[in-house]
């Protein structure tokens, strides 16, 4: 068996690994790099089967539904087979209405956590792992009689944390290879609090703000949805939503996770969003959520009992419904997204308005202490690094550990 890491060997985001074994190969994600401003002319990774079909190009795992990591799948044949989890895949299609993020998937076999999958001299078995993205998994891929453990991205101070105490607990044994993510490694050595730990502290923030607070976080990450919705209970002030949030939560299947037709949920439907449905002609999409709507006339009045799920595209629409009296802007986001020059005229914005801006979030990766633990959950692997800048801190952390550059093979031993 043969790896080349394509890229991610320095840097966090995308990540694509190729593995090849008797003349056939599986591709582990295929991702866009986080400073790419153009993913239609960003070159493909040099991998056959990715500008034109080719058969020996079994399949492309997509471990989770970050861009980092799928984001230039709309740019492969049509034909490739995708492997991607079930959730996941929905996901990618719901939001294809309203970002250009979003992604149809032709042939797809759907990952499920533990149950192996064969393509030609692969076995591929996922284990579902505590992630920022919903349904992500890390992969075992076994071939030729070796055996490569790839985490994909992971924390376990989320929602779904015991996955990953049920992973270290119970390693797939006999793993040759680690190809470990290290997002956080040359960051402040800290612990992060869990999502439950965010609720209180949230709650306390609206309730200090006499308006209307403004959440700002991905609509695709469903656990700090569960968290703004539990601190909005807390606080009773109902949740408003976007209609492009609202259809996330409603791909995942899963009922217990909010829903609009919750009580104390509400659906907006931003200008954008609405261009996107009238250009698609997906009225069937808007009308059904029709029964939970809240409409831009309305959000004054209930701005004081309310908190909305945000981001900068907004501000227009809040701006003409007069809607921002006593409002506060609570990051849940990367506090460096705040220091983006993208993201200066918000911040300018804020400014200008006199609105708050508070920071309450978690990462969506292992911290330090967690990628020991699952590193010491497989002694005898080589550990690669992948998803990460700070190559040298990471062989200071860890023992056994090989450094890859970009595009380099090597053969699993």
């Amino acid at each position: 068996m043969k790896v080349c890491i394509h890229r991610g060997t320095k840097e966090i985001g995308g990540t694509c690994v190729e593995i090849e074994s008797q003349g056939k190969r599986l591709v582990l994600d295929v991702g866009l790099p986080l400073d790419c401003l153009d993913p239609d002319t960003f070159p493909l990774h040099p991998i056959s089967g990715f500008a034109a079909p080719d058969d020996s190009l079994l399949g492309v795992v997509i471990s989770h539904p970050h861009q980092d990591h799928y984001g230039l799948a709309y740019r492969l044949p049509k034909e490739t087979k995708f492997l991607i989890g079930k959730a996941a895949e929905a996901i990618l299609s719901a939001a294809g209405l309203f970002s250009p993020g979003g992604v149809k998937l032709d042939n797809t076999t759907h990952l499920e956590d533990r149950k192996p999958i064969t393509l030609g001299p692969f076995t591929i078995t996922p284990f579902l792992v505590d992630h920022s993205a919903y349904d992500s998994y890390a992969v075992l891929v076994e071939a030729d009689g070796k055996r490569l453990f790839y985490s994909g991205d992971f924390r376990a101070h989320g929602r779904k944390a015991s996955l990953i105490d049920r992973l270290i607990s119970s390693p797939p044994p006999g793993v040759d290879v680690l190809v470990m993510e290290g997002t956080c490694v040359g960051r402040e050595d800290k612990t992060f609090p869990s999502e439950d730990d965010l609720v209180s502290p949230m709650a306390e923030l609206f309730g200090q703000t006499a308006g209307m607070p403004l959440v700002w976080c991905s609509g695709q990450n469903i656990d700090r949805i569960v968290t703004v919705f539990k601190a909005c209970k807390r606080a009773k002030r109902q949740f408003i939503i976007d209609m492009y949030t609202a259809e996330i939560l409603r791909a995942t299947g899963n009922d217990r996770l909010p829903q609009a037709e919750w009580n104390g949920m509400k659906v907006f439907l931003p200008t954008s969003q609405k261009l996107r449905i009238m250009r698609d002609k997906a009225f069937d999409v808007s009308d059904s959520y029709k029964p939970y709507r809240i409409y831009e006339t309305h959000l004054a009045g209930e701005a004081p009992k309310s908190v909305m799920l945000f981001r900068p595209s907004m501000v227009r629409d809040l701006e003409r419904a007069e809607c921002l009296a006593g409002a506060a802007v609570v990051c849940s986001v990367w506090s460096g997204y705040l220091n983006d020059p993208r993201q200066q005229p918000f911040v300018d914005w804020t400014k200008c308005r006199g609105i708050r801006l508070d920071h309450c979030h978690t990462s969506g990766h292992a911290s330090i202490a967690d990628l020991r633990r699952l590193r010491d959950a497989f002694p005898s692997a080589v550990a690669v690094p992948v998803h990460l800048t700070d190559r040298e801190r990471f062989s200071t952390l860890f023992s056994n550990v090989q450094l890859r550059g970009d595009g380099e093979w090597w053969e699993v031993t």
